[in-house]
């Protein structure tokens, strides 16, 4: 058996677990609907909607891309300028994969340490193959740097887009490093990353093949392809786990 596995327990949650309180629960809920509701109709106090509507309408943007700090990222932006197209754009995406690939290698980081110390593994998952997913996902970021460098930005230049993702993934690496996880749920997490991964890949490829950039196009396709690999293999170690944990013997 894993180590940690999805048990029957004492989980009160539910609302179906105390139904007297669940009454007074849906009591207050429509209270506060009523209050609410008259309180927008009357025009007094701020409701949330409002204050968030505010918020937005004041809100500056989350932060600004560099401009080129070399000859060749003036000549390039001037060139691309000329073709109707705007390089910085670019390069805010080109920096949010860098930042997501230098993520996903954490998050791999992560996933490696959790199930070093699990006493078993899902049927053909080891950890020479989390290793070597994760090496890949360090190269990835290793060549969106240089791509960035020969575009000429700032590789290590926290753009927008860079500043997003970043946030994106802070629940992936809360549930990975949650020592209460399953290796199913860490699984789950991985699968999750790799998703975006490959949808991000496939629309940075669409992007980049409108700037000319023939070269780079090939090489992002390989780290699709890798991409779609190791979703693929995640996903087949996710239904080994779910299928040993929910039916008896399976794990044996």
């Amino acid at each position: 058996m894993h180590q940690r596995d999805i048990t029957l327990g004492s989980n009160r949650t539910g609302m179906k677990a105390s139904p007297i309180d669940a009454g007074e629960l849906m009591e207050a809920m429509e209270l506060q609907d009523q209050l609410r509701t008259s309180t927008h109709e009357a025009g007094a106090g701020i409701d949330a909607d409002t204050l968030r509507s505010d918020y937005r309408a004041e809100a500056e943007p989350v932060g600004s891309v560099p401009p080129p700090t070399n000859l060749r990222g003036m000549f390039g932006s001037a060139a691309q300028a000329l073709a109707g197209n705007k390089l910085h754009v670019l390069l805010d995406k080109l920096g949010e994969r860098a930042a997501y690939e230098r993520s996903g290698t954490r998050l791999y980081d992560a996933a490696i340490l959790k199930m070093s110390s699990e006493t078993a593994l899902p049927k053909g998952m080891t950890l020479a193959a989390l290793q070597e997913i994760r090496d890949e996902e360090a190269a990835h970021f290793a060549m969106l740097s240089d791509a960035i460098e020969k575009l000429g930005g700032d590789p290590t230049t926290q753009t927008p887009c860079a500043d997003v993702t970043g946030v994106q993934s802070m629940g992936l690496f809360q549930v990975m490093s949650d020592p209460r996880t399953t290796v199913a749920q860490a699984l789950q997490t991985l699968l999750s990353a790799e998703l975006i991964d490959v949808a991000s890949w496939e629309l940075l490829i669409q992007l980049i093949e409108g700037f000319g950039q023939d070269e780079l196009a090939e090489r992002f396709a390989a780290a699709l392809a890798a991409e779609n690999r190791h979703e693929a293999t995640v996903r087949g170690w996710l239904a080994t786990a779910l299928e040993e944990s929910a039916h008896l013997g399976g794990s044996e």
